[in-house]
């Protein structure tokens, strides 16, 4: 069995978006194998859960050495995550288990494996009174999110279900601003008090190295051949026109 493997892609958070729905519908319809990505943001991004219909009015307004913070919808349920110094990774495959919970861990797995090989040991939040309430997605953590052994919560994920088929993506807190996040998310954000600081994990090694690890891990968990495949100009039309944006105004 493989999988697709895409090559890691820095783009703003509307095409990354466009890209992980797409792989998505693909799927749903049969036209595409499951597949893992990793990705980073161009430039600052605050993505907001589908149903999320309220966030912080000045959220609209907000600016990062002189460059707005760009709002955008993710296709998966949760709360709001800042997206600056994180790895975003995204599965999309099926036949997992249909209980949520059950499906969130059976992906997961192969996170908590790979960070393990850096020294990190996480495992599974549980959610706190006043999840409902938080806009911030890192503010708590549930059983679909990873925490360190002293509770930080390293690790985001939001999942879309179709039938059987999984698009699961999330965010691992990387090298994230201090200062950005407390712009933010202050005075919602209980952990900036509880941790006196945004990365409380101690991370030396540089992202190429974190990505093939991680890839590795996905493939020998998943007992997959991975299978690295760039999108095609085809591909990258359909995508584009899920994202709005003209082809022309692309640069990889």
């Amino acid at each position: 069995m493989y999988w697709r493997l895409i090559p890691p892609l820095q783009l703003n958070g509307e095409l990354q978006m466009a890209i992980d729905t797409w792989l998505f519908q693909q799927h749903i319809a049969g036209n595409h194998p499951p597949t893992l990505r990793f990705y980073t943001w161009s430039s600052p991004t605050i993505s907001l859960g589908y149903h999320q219909k309220t966030y912080p009015p000045q959220w609209e307004n907000l600016q990062w050495q002189g460059q707005k913070i760009n709002l955008v919808r993710r296709p998966t349920g949760g709360r709001a995550v800042l997206h600056q110094g994180d790895l975003t990774y995204a599965v999309i495959t099926s036949g997992l288990s249909s209980k949520r919970i059950e499906a969130y861990q059976q992906i997961c797995k192969f996170l908590i494996l790979g960070w393990q090989k850096f020294g990190i040991k996480l495992h599974y939040g549980q959610a706190g009174r006043g999840y409902i309430h938080n806009p911030n997605c890192f503010g708590t953590a549930t059983g679909a999110d990873l925490v360190t052994e002293n509770g930080y919560k390293f690790i985001g994920s939001a999942q879309l279900r179709q039938g059987q088929n999984i698009l699961q993506h999330g965010s691992m807190r990387i090298n994230q601003s201090f200062e950005l996040y407390q712009q933010v998310f202050h005075p919602q954000a209980r952990e900036l008090i509880i941790n006196h600081s945004i990365n409380p994990v101690s991370i030396d090694q540089d992202l190429p190295t974190i990505i093939d690890t991680l890839q590795t891990t996905a493939a020998e968990y998943f007992q997959i051949k991975l299978e690295i495949q760039p999108f095609t100009p085809q591909e990258w039309q359909e995508i584009m026109k899920i994202s709005g944006f003209n082809i022309d105004s692309l640069v990889l």
